[in-house]
């Protein structure tokens, strides 16, 4: 499974600058994404939507301390004595009244975890070592999981916005749409992207089944699914006639600089003469990847600059020596976020090329993740970002510039509508 930093998509901006945090199928397989089209990754790529992880942080605790060591008397803060106390009364009665046995560092991430939740913000998140791993592993583009795309879905439940293609989850049965129930029969309701996808992720040729709810089903359905090695093709490259070329990029993970890259300088070796990226349904990713993208298309200027609550900006720029020379068309729908709209944001700022498609996600928020001693870490919302114009695009989205509705039905005829207008737009443009 996979990607948060940072969905909406995740991990899930969502898109995770250090190093940060998010397949797909040629572009008839595409919109299965689109038809619910959620972001997020499951196929343990996250974005999700994509988390922007500006720095990484080291805070010294001691596990088995929920205080990390530090006592108050100062009201202003939880940690003073009559917290503490409250705690140990209440470790005391679960041990003695609960049910069953349950193991102290259980009980201590729950509390970790809960202090994270009371912020009301879904981005905002515990890690243990564990996931903190797999967390790290999603920035790869090469996981073990069952591939498939998950981002934040209705009633507190994520949601699989994309299958892979050969893969387990598509071997499997399961389906785009599909709202993740349980997994090993436990309740998923509320959990963050990054935390569902630890626990689909395991050791190679292991299983794992997976509870959905799905859309006409009467019941939830059980779905045994085999863990195997996923390596993320998260660029598409094809040549259409006029020298039209597509790349399709679904996320933006390490791996896919390179093969934007490659793609890109293919695309010219064959004479392209105008070019459209395909961002739909795209979670985010990795802010550094992103950046590096734009440096091969913008001309000189802001990419994009985040400001923390204290007014403190950082900027990322470029130096505009490879800006594109081919009209451009960008492709966006509901479901391209994060790092998604940092692209998509930057090309319309610029005028450097038409948006074809609907209103993107609207994730416009940073998050930093911050490691502690014990290897376990938090996920905390630190900023708002904004395009070359300063534009905070968060709950607002990035509007296109033609706007098409994806039509399903014709797209189960074999017509991808909107694919088809940027076709005509580009075109247009060349002519």
């Amino acid at each position: 499974m996979h990607k948060e930093t940072d969905n909406q998509a995740g991990y899930q901006v969502n898109c995770q600058v250090q190093q940060e945090t998010r397949q797909q199928s040629g572009t008839k397989y595409y919109v299965l994404g689109m038809v619910t089209g959620i972001l997020a990754v499951f196929a343990v790529v996250l974005g999700a939507v994509g988390a922007v992880r500006l720095y990484r942080a080291v805070i010294p605790i001691s596990r088995g301390n929920a205080s990390s060591g530090i006592q108050s008397e100062n009201t202003g803060s939880i940690t003073d004595v009559n917290v503490g106390k409250k705690l140990a009364v209440l470790e005391e009665t679960i041990g003695k009244y609960f049910w069953k046995d349950v193991a102290e560092e259980t009980l201590e991430d729950g509390l970790y975890r809960g202090l994270l939740d009371s912020l009301d913000d879904p981005y905002s998140v515990y890690y243990t070592s564990e996931e903190l791993i797999a967390l790290q592993q999603q920035t790869e583009g090469i996981y073990y999981g069952i591939g498939a795309y998950i981002q934040d879905g209705d009633a507190g439940y994520v949601q699989i916005s994309r299958v892979i293609k050969n893969t387990p989850a598509e071997e499997s049965g399961l389906m785009q749409g599909d709202y993740i129930y349980k997994v090993n029969d436990e309740d998923m309701q509320g959990k963050d992207k990054t935390y569902v996808v630890s626990k689909i992720k395991g050791e190679e040729h292991t299983f794992v089944t997976v509870t959905v709810i799905r859309e006409n089903a009467a019941e939830p359905i059980d779905i045994s699914v085999e863990r195997r090695k996923i390596e993320s093709p998260t660029v598409e490259y094809e040549m259409y006639d006029n020298g039209m070329a597509y790349i399709q990029i679904t996320e933006f993970d390490l791996v896919t600089t390179g093969q934007f890259e490659s793609a890109y300088n293919q695309a010219k070796a064959e004479g392209m003469k105008g070019l459209i990226i395909d961002l739909r349904s795209n979670p985010g990713g990795n802010l550094s990847t992103v950046c590096d993208i734009s440096r091969m298309l913008l001309p000189k200027g802001m990419i994009v600059y985040t400001e923390d609550k204290y007014g403190k900006r950082e900027e990322y720029t470029c130096n505009g020596e490879n800006r594109i020379e081919v009209p451009l068309v960008v492709l966006t729908n509901g479901y391209s976020a994060s790092a998604s709209e940092i692209l998509a944001g930057a090309v319309k700022d610029y005028g450097i090329g038409k948006l074809v498609g609907t209103t993107t996600f609207g994730k416009g928020i940073v998050q930093k993740v911050i490691d502690l001693s014990d290897g376990s870490a938090i996920k905390l919302t630190v900023s708002s970002y904004f395009t070359p114009k300063g534009n905070n695009i968060h709950g607002i989205g990035v509007e296109p510039d033609v706007e098409v509705q994806f039509d399903a039905e014709l797209y189960k005829n074999g017509t991808d509508n909107q694919l088809e207008k940027a076709k005509e737009v580009l075109n247009d443009m060349i002519h």
